[in-house]
């Protein structure tokens, strides 16, 4: 459904962005995304994320997931030619400080993106990703076309606030967006031959023990399975087709607009 456009929005300067086409989930993609279940042990435990660092691939990449802790995951993984670890920081530090940024990711499911934390955003002397770590995003968006639009706060956070290993961090040639909660959310994006691919992670059910290190939350809240999977599947949809969209559009944005942090700004 998507927001409303006005004669304003029309001469907004990313007006054209919004006008490119988003694809929808190709049916054999979507075929099997509704045929998941979260009926196996193949997540890996957030204790051991560091093991994504390590080449080749995971068996969870793409699906849903159970963890042998308990937890379990909502895992995509996203081809993105063209795009490299700085445009992926810079998008995450710039898409904040304006809503219509934020539409033209995904038109038909984003509502709303506010950043908590404009003048960092904004300030030069940090790097790219210092100007979205630590900060909050105010949005609005629906899972899918036609579901109303429901409200997030998302806390981005340093990798390690996470389980990262610093070590790792400072040999990685790509970058990790991550934050902490309602789930943990975690992009890591890795270089490829022809641009980067995007391995997504969400993990539910964790939370911080009494030494903030992340562990499945036992006892806490359960939800039907069958609602569990629903939810699963509609978040699976939606992060296929929201990075796909933005693998199309990040080079052509990136080089338009890298330097400039207030375009269509009020």
């Amino acid at each position: 459904m998507g927001i409303e456009i006005t004669e304003e929005l029309k001469n907004h300067p990313l007006y054209k962005y919004y006008e490119l086409p988003i694809k929808p989930v190709p049916e054999d993609v979507a075929a099997k995304i509704m045929s998941f279940k979260y009926d196996n042990e193949d997540g890996l435990n957030i204790a051991d994320i560091n093991r994504m660092f390590d080449d080749g691939y995971l068996p969870c990449e793409f699906g849903l997931f159970n963890c042998p802790d308990g937890g379990s995951i909502m895992a995509n993984l996203t081809d993105m030619p063209g795009v490299t670890p700085e445009m992926f920081d810079w998008w995450f530090a710039w898409h904040g400080l304006d809503t219509f940024r934020y539409v033209i990711w995904d038109k038909d499911d984003h509502y709303y993106c506010q950043s908590q934390s404009v003048e960092k955003n904004l300030d030069t002397s940090l790097s790219m990703k210092e100007r979205y770590w630590d900060t909050w995003h105010d949005i609005k968006e629906a899972l899918a076309d036609g579901q109303p639009a429901v409200p997030v706060k998302l806390h981005f956070v340093n990798p390690t606030e996470v389980g990262f290993d610093p070590e790792k961090l400072k040999d990685f040639k790509g970058t990790i967006v991550c934050t902490p909660a309602p789930a943990i959310m975690i992009h890591f994006l890795r270089p490829t031959a022809t641009g980067s691919e995007l391995r997504t992670r969400f993990y539910m059910g964790y939370m911080p023990d009494e030494n903030g290190k992340l562990v499945h939350a036992e006892g806490g809240p359960q939800m039907p399975d069958e609602i569990k999977e629903m939810m699963g599947r509609a978040m699976l949809m939606h992060n296929v087709k929201e990075f796909t969209h933005l693998a199309e559009i990040l080079p052509d944005l990136y080089n338009e607009f890298k330097d400039d942090f207030t375009v269509g700004l009020k």
